[in-house]
């Protein structure tokens, strides 16, 4: 079925709002039908100073961009576009991509299929540090891309979520951008293979999905700014795409992907020791697919 022969999408955006606006005053969703991209439009006004919680959710995206500027391929009804944003003031910054990822793949997969005859039925939703949700066999299912403007004495700055910014003088907006796909889109020229919601269970589409990881994922950012990444650590353990994995490193180093740190960094055990690597660093690729 074409784009244009699509019936409208029916989105829950009423039962969203009423899950989210206790916690976060305020908060309103917006979907449009086609946008360059979530995170530049949300980013574009907080650079103007609207501040206020918000989920803008596009049906499609014409420049949808993931981590280094990646393209971020898209068809109405083929994936769930959307960004989160909201001020925020954590602690500590660090961690922050890792805490969504752990939301997300646990709203759409609260029980992981443990390796052996089930895992072959049903594909593991497992998390590839930093930003990415993998299935089984390496195949991509999500990305996240977080974004934050700093406001300093009326001025505002973009940077990434590993930024530096005093938070004594600057108030940070971030928005976390989401795209998940729900019918794997054609490979082509992915340097990953994708994957989708539908390999996981036929019956997902787009508004359910929206609606399993949002109220969560609201409430994972909101204690994250409380209590940082670290009471996440083991969940995100258990779901750890690249442990015990050969890696390369994207400035030639490699080694063995080990356990994520506390504070988000992946340790990685390479000929010179043990080396803790945070995203704004390395870009990590496995040399070789995990089997089983």
């Amino acid at each position: 079925m074409t784009a244009a022969s699509q019936e409208p999408i029916r989105w829950p955006a009423e039962a969203i709002w009423q899950a989210v606006e206790p916690q976060l005053p305020g908060f309103t969703i917006e979907i449009v039908p086609s946008i360059d991209s979530t995170n530049t439009e949300l980013m574009r006004r907080a650079r103007e100073g609207r501040q206020e919680p918000i989920l803008l959710v596009a049906e499609q995206q014409t420049a949808g961009r993931g981590r280094l500027g990646r393209p971020w391929r898209s068809e109405v009804g083929d994936s769930l576009m959307f960004s989160l944003g909201l001020p925020l003031a954590p602690r500590d910054w660090s961690g922050l991509s890792l805490a969504v990822g752990v939301s997300v793949a646990e709203s759409l997969q609260p029980q992981a299929p443990a390796a052996g005859s089930a895992t072959l039925q049903t594909p593991k939703i497992g998390l590839k540090w930093p930003n990415d949700l993998w299935l089984t066999g390496d195949r991509k299912l999500a990305g996240i891309l977080v974004e934050t403007a700093s406001f300093i004495a009326g001025s505002a700055h973009s940077a990434s979520a590993s930024g530096y910014f005093d938070p004594q003088q600057a108030l940070r907006y971030v928005v976390i951008g989401i795209g998940i796909n729900v019918r794997a889109p054609q490979g082509d020229g992915l340097s990953t293979v994708p994957g989708s919601l539908q390999m996981v269970d036929g019956r997902w589409d787009a508004p359910q999905a929206l609606a399993a990881v949002v109220p969560a994922l609201v409430t994972t950012v909101q204690a994250f700014a409380r209590q940082g990444f670290a009471p996440l650590q083991q969940r995100f353990a258990a779901r750890d795409a690249l442990v015990g994995r050969a890696v390369s490193l994207s400035d030639g180093t490699q080694g063995v992907a080990q356990s994520v740190a506390a504070d988000g960094a992946l340790q990685v055990h390479t000929a010179a020791g043990l080396v803790g690597v945070t995203s704004s660093e390395i870009s990590v690729r496995p040399q070789a697919p995990l089997q089983g």
